[in-house]
């Protein structure tokens, strides 16, 4: 198979912890997540749902683009979100192949 360098950003919930990462493998690195197969951030946050992704060409610009949106701040991030997926959709079942997604409930404000 492949390699598809890909960023992606996790939440907990929506409007939660969110986590950046970059991957060769989006399926297999979301699994990861998913499962709690790595200790680390997101298994103690339990930050698992993917809201947000974007495919790249070469793994140099995946990288670059994760460490750019590192630097941005949390407004920006949901903001990123939300332009693509405003209801914080869990997109696992979409790249996986399962077809449909589903959505955090709505938050009271």
């Amino acid at each position: 198979m492949d390699k598809q360098p890909a960023t992606y950003i996790l939440a907990n919930q929506r409007n939660g912890t969110l986590y950046i990462g970059v991957t060769s493998d989006l399926v297999g690195r979301i699994w990861q997540h998913r499962e709690h197969f790595v200790p680390g951030f997101t298994d103690r946050h339990d930050v698992v749902h993917l809201v947000w992704y974007e495919i790249h060409e070469t793994m140099e610009s995946a990288i670059l683009r994760e460490k750019r949106l590192k630097k941005w701040n949390r407004e920006w991030k949901i903001r990123l979100i939300e332009e693509l997926n405003p209801y914080w959709n869990d997109l696992w079942p979409t790249i996986c192949g399962q077809g449909q997604v589903t959505g955090f409930p709505p938050t009271r404000e």
